[in-house]
């Protein structure tokens, strides 16, 4: 599960000197310890009472240009800084099952009910309310090949709530969990860690009672533009057979082999039954499922 984290005494900061101290403190995001080591400053910054209602005030001054510029997510988060390649800082909204917004929006807009883990870690602090309920599994990602419908050996720890002032790592692609609406509404501060790799690694939605994953959620831009770079063909299928055969990132390599597959029909069979001989396992289990769908 999440690793629990002292918060530390320290005094109410701003969110100006939150982010002085981020940018002025050298951390690798893939370094548990030295990531670990900014949840007190998160803390600090829960602390303070008043700097989101501000935010939002400002926000909504300006008719939200800030979140409206920067904010790629959902209405469920505010962007507290735009990113800046290595961090981002957000709050996130969870309203309860029964809330209004909840009833209408569904909510697996709000994420609620999908067992996910993460392609990056986040630090995350109980700013408001009783908190986020989560039932909490880990797994070894290293064991697995990534393939839909493989089995994932999740290991249950337990359910618990992301109580007020409570402060936790979840660790990049190794804890899992099901995350539940709060029993009123709850808000949580995040500061996320980033890296030019992140979006190239699999974030998996896995089904829970089968033990197993269910699907890979990560995309790039890249993938849908070299989808469709390869429908145009002439060169565009060049791109394609290139990437298919040689690019670094697996999951751009499926992409590759499956945009070909789509815009060859006459070739498709030939072109799976290549990429299910090849040395890479996640190449080659993605290219027989192909080969296999109805």
């Amino acid at each position: 599960m999440p690793r629990l984290i002292d918060p530390g005494e320290g005094g109410a900061i701003t969110l100006d000197e939150l982010v002085e101290a981020l940018d002025a403190t050298p951390f690798d995001p893939h370094d548990e310890e030295e990531f670990a080591a900014l949840g007190p400053l998160l803390a600090r910054l829960g602390r303070n009472p008043d700097f989101l209602a501000d935010l939002a005030i400002e926000e909504l001054k300006s008719r939200c240009a800030g979140q409206a510029a920067a904010n790629g997510y959902s209405p469920q988060v505010v962007l507290l800084r735009p990113p800046n390649g290595r961090y981002v800082l957000r709050a996130n909204f969870w309203p309860a099952r029964d809330d209004p917004v909840t009833r209408a929006s569904g909510a697996a807009a709000f994420f609620y009910d999908l067992p996910h883990d993460h392609n990056f870690p986040f630090l995350t602090y109980g700013y408001f309310g009783p908190g986020y309920w989560s039932d909490y599994y880990d797994y070894d990602v290293e064991a697995l090949t990534g393939l839909p419908g493989e089995g994932a050996n999740l290991r249950f720890a337990e359910r618990s709530k992301l109580d007020p002032g409570k402060l936790m790592l979840y660790r990049m692609r190794r804890d899992v969990h099901v995350q539940l609406p709060p029993d009123s509404f709850s808000v949580s501060l995040n500061i996320l860690g980033s890296d030019p790799a992140q979006p190239w690694l699999d974030q998996y939605v896995f089904d829970i009672a089968a033990n197993r994953i269910a699907r890979a959620i990560t995309s790039t831009a890249a993938e849908a533009l070299l989808t469709l770079a390869a429908q145009m063909g002439g060169n565009g299928l060049d791109l394609a057979a290139g990437f298919a055969a040689r690019h670094s990132c697996e999951r751009m390599r499926v992409t590759a082999i499956g945009a070909l597959a789509s815009a060859c029909p006459g070739e498709a069979r030939a072109i799976l039954e290549a990429a299910a001989d090849s040395p890479s396992a996640y190449v080659a289990g993605h290219a027989r499922q192909l080969l296999s769908a109805p």
